[in-house]
């Protein structure tokens, strides 16, 4: 096919698409002739993203630590981005499924290998004096995070474990939402009471929660993996990639908080308190909260072992940095 026959195919298509859109293809063409060329900093917006990095002290290291949080953020839209899709997916094919979880551990790959940046890449004495500045706000109040877990499974499996035997699926959304695991995380250590943090994102966020719980009910990742066909439900390579993401969001991703804290909030047997006030001694540690999102994917083992990782994590906190 040379360039003329090539271009008069290319013009059947498009008058094809348009009139079966109902428009008029001339008048795009039209508009072809007065649009800019694409660039690339135009295409990705970047001199607004250059822009987004506003420091509220003079530490140098301050705009790491903006900067790192952004960059987590777009990950983890990267992650529901991809549950999305599961989520909506009418197929259930195992392939489709597999693949988009697979896709959700690189992103976690990503993230834990990183966290480097966090744990050895700022200076602790600056951190120690800008973080000072941001109260109350704290990375707790990751939205996102929230939300990766609400599509991953059903809310009665995010209870805290001290009351997680009390609720089942048939009791109300609200109900449950009251007692995920999280809000104990923030929760003032002398009286009890929220923290302002916590006030904050309960505010902010508690109707989306609720919604997007509410769209999601009897459908979520787990509900998917479930209503497969059994035989469906032991292909090695789903159960394997269920797993993986289990311990990348519910283990190594806390477990690599863990290492920042220890490093930039303790010294000697002194321990201070974070960003909020949350009480990351008790909230982060995987083997406090024990959760799992697809509990059928795992061995009985794994699920009595679960966040065993954290007490090495104690016996050699320096191995995990």
């Amino acid at each position: 096919m040379d360039n003329k026959e090539r271009l008069d195919s290319q013009i059947r298509k498009l008058e094809t698409k348009y009139k079966d859109s109902g428009q008029d293809m001339n008048s795009y063409l039209d508009g072809l002739l007065h649009q800019r060329y694409l660039t690339y900093w135009d295409y990705i917006h970047l001199d607004t993203l250059l822009s987004l990095q506003v420091p509220r002290t003079h530490f140098p290291d301050e705009e790491i630590f903006i900067m790192y949080h952004q960059i987590t953020e777009l990950y983890f839209k990267l992650i529901l981005h991809e549950q999305r899709q599961i989520v909506d997916d009418k197929s259930q094919e195992v392939g489709f499924f597999t693949e988009k979880v697979e896709r959700i551990n690189n992103y976690y790959k990503a993230l834990i290998s990183s966290f480097g940046i966090m744990v050895r890449g700022m200076d602790r004495d600056q951190f120690l004096q800008f973080r000072m500045a941001l109260l109350p706000a704290s990375g707790f109040q990751s939205a996102q995070f929230r939300m990766i877990e609400i599509y991953a499974t059903p809310l009665e499996l995010l209870v805290h474990p001290s009351e997680r035997d009390r609720f089942s699926q048939d009791d109300p959304l609200e109900e449950l939402y009251e007692h995920i695991y999280w809000k104990k995380g923030a929760t003032d250590l002398k009286t009890g009471e929220k923290t302002l943090t916590l006030k904050q994102f309960e505010y902010r966020y508690t109707p989306r929660f609720i919604r997007i719980a509410r769209e999601v009910a009897g459908n979520t990742m787990y509900h998917k993996f479930l209503h497969l066909p059994e035989e469906q439900r032991r292909s090695k390579g789903l159960r394997a990639a269920l797993q993986q993401m289990d311990l990348n969001a519910n283990v190594n991703w806390p477990l690599m908080h863990m290492g920042s804290a220890h490093r930039y909030l303790s010294k000697d047997k002194e321990t201070l308190e974070a960003t909020g006030g949350t009480n990351w001694k008790s909230y982060l540690p995987p083997g406090f909260q024990k959760v799992v999102f697809f509990p059928e994917a795992h061995e009985p083992e794994t699920l009595a072992n679960w966040g065993k990782q954290w007490v090495e994590h104690q016996l050699n906190p320096e191995k995990q940095m």
